[in-house]
């Protein structure tokens, strides 16, 4: 079971401070409403060797004049039921509040573990004042400062002791693993039932490592890869106004369990916000990407249809754009086997292993003749190229400045390596070392 720690508490008591310390970087899931954009925060940690996913829940209040107010805490409520474990944020400065225990309450309802945390407790006075909590009656309370990460280590220590090991995995690991992904209400679940429903004899469900990931093996056809299928799982009467948020929090486990995202899109409403904050998770766990636009045989069309409509797509993920797009009707089978064979050869490009030599050979003329800009009046010598033993593409370039490389070369770097080697549809990351 993937485990998912979630950041709950009022606003204005230091979440995404902790949030942004936990996951060393910020990541923001936006979701534009009315006019106003409120971020939503999703990313990955570890400690002592176990990794986890951390969620920015937005800061839960009852009876203020924010017109989001009950949205809010519908965030939070889906949150808390998704999550292995609960951080309680309060204020040690401020002290108890109603709305701290009325927060408690909820959380005390909800039956998950909760680590109450006593955050902004900069000095020894301010944590001495946050034994106060302990009449919140929900066990030991946590002194932390988010700013300076002063007993963030003590905290996690704790965390981690709740939450399970991942179990051995039973699958044959060296078959692809396709998560489909999207929206409610674009097809996913019509095209696992296009692609299994009619050859039952031929399918075998492996017991999931998560309560909500079921491995459906597909060998038919040629093809022989697992289905990760989060589709058809919600507890509808829980989402009928946060149905999106709630669509994120699934994509989560289902992508955490891929080697690639089968991202489907509904062509009736072209690509919208929520399709592209779940290609940027898919993209921020380095798994491969297929996008499907579904639905194409309800639109009206000529000969420059696909063209203006790939071209939207493109626009709307840049700056990674290398990614196969493929028009399809589920409802007629249209292109569903190209779009298996698709995801196959994005696997395969994932698990590519450029020689050392073949890379230097390569790529190190193209540094001579178009070498990183000079910064502060230094110059950038980039002497060695090697590709790291990771699970996805990951490329190193020993220099001696590497600090100052900065993101329009490390693209341009990145597209070379894309004109000399097939890794469509796979994100590759970057890392620039002192030699």
């Amino acid at each position: 079971m993937a485990n998912i720690v979630a950041l709950v508490g009022r606003p204005n008591v230091g979440k995404s401070t902790l949030f942004n310390r936990l996951t060393k970087r910020r990541m923001a899931i936006v979701d534009p409403t009315a006019g106003v954009t409120r971020d939503r925060h999703y990313g990955k940690s570890d400690w002592n060797g176990l990794e986890f996913s951390v969620i920015d829940t937005g800061g839960y209040v009852v009876g203020s004049d924010d017109v989001f107010e009950e949205q809010i805490r519908q965030q939070v409520d889906l949150a808390l039921e998704e999550a292995t474990v609960i951080l309680f944020l309060v204020d040690a400065m401020e002290g108890i509040t109603p709305m701290d225990k009325e927060v408690a309450e909820i959380l005390r309802r909800g039956g998950k573990k909760v680590f109450v945390v006593a955050n902004k407790a900069d000095n020894s006075q301010i944590m001495a004042q946050s034994g106060d909590f302990y009449e919140l009656g929900m066990g030991e309370v946590f002194p932390v400062s988010s700013i300076n990460g002063s007993g963030t280590g003590d905290l996690l220590d704790e965390v981690v002791k709740t939450m399970e090991k991942i179990p051995e995995d039973p699958r044959n690991e060296e078959l692809p693993r396709f998560a489909v992904i999207g929206r409610p209400n674009v097809g996913k679940s019509s095209l696992i039932n296009a692609l299994i429903g009619k050859e039952r004899n031929i399918v075998t469900d492996i017991p999931g490592t998560t309560r909500d990931s079921i491995y459906t093996r597909y060998n038919s056809f040629g093809f022989d890869f697992y289905l990760v299928d989060t589709a058809g799982l919600r507890k509808k009467g829980k989402v009928s106004e946060n149905i999106e948020f709630y669509s994120v929090m699934r994509s989560v486990r289902a992508i955490e369990n891929a080697d690639v995202c089968l991202l489907m899109l509904d062509a009736t409403q072209g690509i919208e916000a929520q399709d592209i904050n779940i290609f940027g998770l898919a993209t921020r766990n380095n798994k491969g990407v297929v996008i499907l636009v579904n639905k194409w045989d309800l639109v009206k069309k000529d000969h420059k249809a696909v063209k203006i409509f790939e071209e939207a797509i493109l626009e709307r993920i840049a700056p990674f754009q290398d990614v196969p797009i493929i028009f399809t009707s589920v409802l007629n089978k249209q292109r569903i086997f190209k779009a298996m064979e698709t995801a196959v050869e994005v696997f395969h490009n994932r698990q590519r292993k450029v020689p050392t030599s073949k890379l230097n050979e390569a790529l190190l003329p193209v540094i001579e003749n178009s070498p990183p800009p000079a910064t502060k009046g230094k110059y950038i010598k980039i002497k060695y190229i090697t590709q790291l033993p990771t699970h996805y593409p990951s490329f190193v370039f020993f220099c001696n400045l590497p600090q100052y490389i900065k993101d329009p070369y490390s693209r341009f770097l990145e597209n070379q390596i894309r004109k000399k080697w097939n890794f469509r549809g796979v994100p590759l990351k970057l890392y620039f070392r002192k030699k």
